[in-house]
């Protein structure tokens, strides 16, 4: 007994089946391809149609020939035959038969009595009686008959015939009957050319819609394929990609609407660019993806604030020139940015001689304090590195102290409707300025509540400074100096130092 099959594998075979047709689905199938598929069809669908209604109406014009003309033979056969019926000349009968079945074409003919007996014939005669003629034909016994019927012939094949037969009258009285049958040959030979030549300009016309409508849609998918290319383009951020090719139809319209898009983008790329070198990348990156939002106002965050400074720049400025101020301070911030970078910070402004970094702000980070420690180790150990290298240069060296403090304070955009910064305040960026400027050449001064913040606490070397009273703040401030960072973070904190001074010196 056959098992029908199980669900599960109908399951497998309506799976296998889905996956056949999403994979042809996602297959990338070129437009000039799909032309020319659709083209062909069209082409191919009304030479068919176009075939099958000349076939159809060749077939009904041959058939309407051939029964006129057979109509036209067998009534001259029975006008003919009449006198010669009447006077009973069977020869002569004989003969006007035999000169008529002789005829190409004609497969015979014959003369029969008004009782259906045949007198004179010569070829083929129908096997049916001749009375059965007009009944075949859903006609009347004195009208004339038209009857189809296959010729079986010993040791050939069958062929279709066709034979007419009409009465002879004389004087309304049906005195005998005409018959003669012809062979279909030339009728099929006829619909077998016609077909052949339709079949042969079908395939012509295929092969020249195949061919036009393959250059026609190449011709007409160029310009598609340009804007493919300039479109990926723009995803890989060369937004100074523009298509050169001048059309005037609707897809120049779209070309020149792209070349405006690439054109618009190029314009915010450099406006973004140009905005990130005055403040954060993260701020201006922030700005500019919610332009219709830039309002003032702020959040509370928690966050770390850094300052870093050069000690004695002051006294150092009145020994130097403007430019050479300025390429020094270009210099360090440069490396400071470098920094920050490396411990998610956003350098938040440049006062003088002074960095400003954030750390947690405006993009939150859940190591906050540990980053902006990393980042204070590293910049004291850049600095002592350069130090060597311009005692060897002979020039003066540079030390920063710096501060840093953790805390709630207010984040966003302050100043005036058309004047903001994004910025942060609130008490705890007030400490962090306070301890910068209270710590020596290369330290890094801290609170208590900093050091022993359990986030930090764990990671830091750090030792007891003194009790100040700070500006601003009413009780005193115990503040430790951080010196170090426990390994491996030390390590890497190396590492990166080698990586700064390997790109510096390449560059």
């Amino acid at each position: 007994m056959t098992r029908s099959p199980g669900p599960g594998i109908w399951r497998q075979q309506l799976a296998r089946w889905r996956g056949l047709k999403q994979h042809w689905q996602q297959r990338h199938v070129p437009i000039a391809v799909k032309l020319a598929v659709i083209l062909t069809l069209l082409i191919s669908s009304g030479m068919v149609l176009l075939g099958l209604a000349i076939v159809t109406n060749q077939t009904t014009i041959l058939r309407n020939q051939m029964h006129d003309f057979g109509q036209a033979v067998v009534s001259q056969l029975a006008d003919s035959s009449k006198e010669l019926l009447l006077s009973d000349d069977i020869l002569s009968l004989m003969v006007v038969t035999s000169n008529l079945g002789s005829n190409s074409g004609i497969l015979g003919a014959a003369i029969y009595s008004d009782k259906g007996q045949p007198i004179a014939s010569n070829g083929v005669l129908p096997q049916d009686d001749i009375t059965l003629l007009y009944k075949q034909t859903d006609k009347k016994q004195s009208d004339s008959a038209e009857v189809e019927w296959r010729l079986q012939r010993p040791g050939k094949a069958a062929i279709e015939v066709i034979s007419f037969s009409t009465p002879i009258r004389f004087q309304d009285l049906v005195v005998g009957h005409a018959v003669v049958t012809f062979s279909k040959a030339l009728l099929g030979e006829s619909l077998t050319q016609t077909i052949h030549a339709i079949i042969g300009a079908t395939l012509f016309m295929i092969v020249l819609g195949i061919i036009t409508a393959y250059f026609l849609g190449r011709r007409l998918s160029r310009p598609i394929h340009h804007l493919m290319h300039a479109s990926q383009a723009i995803h890989e951020g060369n937004y100074d990609y523009r298509i050169e090719e001048q059309r005037n139809d609707e897809i120049g319209y779209l070309i020149g609407a792209f070349n405006k898009m690439a054109n618009g983008l190029l314009e915010k790329s450099q406006v973004e660019n140009a905005f990130s070198r005055f403040v954060s990348p993260n701020v201006a990156k922030q700005i500019m993806e919610n332009l219709d939002q830039v309002q003032l106002g702020g959040e509370r965050v928690n966050a770390t604030a850094l300052f870093a400074d050069i000690a004695g720049f002051t006294s150092m400025s009145e020994k130097m020139t403007a430019e050479d101020i300025a390429s020094l301070l270009n210099e360090y911030f440069g490396y400071i940015a470098e920094v920050s970078r490396l411990y998610h910070g956003t350098i938040d402004k440049y006062m003088g001689d002074c960095a400003m970094i954030i750390f947690g702000a405006p993009i939150e980070d859940p190591q906050h304090k540990f980053n902006a420690v990393c980042c204070a180790i590293l910049i004291q150990r850049l600095i002592k590195r350069l130090n060597i290298e311009r005692e060897k240069q002979g020039k003066i060296t540079i030390d920063f102290r710096i501060g840093l403090n953790s805390g709630e304070m207010l984040a966003g955009n302050l100043g005036a409707h058309d004047r903001m910064q994004y910025t942060v305040v609130g008490e705890c960026v007030n400490l962090a300025a306070r301890l910068h400027s209270t710590a020596q050449r290369g330290q890094i001064a801290v609170t208590d509540y900093f050091v022993k913040d359990t986030d930090i606490q764990w990671y830091i070397i750090a030792h007891r400074h003194e009790a100040l009273q700070l500006r601003g703040i009413s009780e005193k401030v115990t503040t430790y100096i951080i010196t170090d960072i426990k390994a491996p973070y030390s390590d890497k904190i190396d590492a990166q130092l080698e990586d700064i001074l390997r790109k510096t010196a390449v560059a």
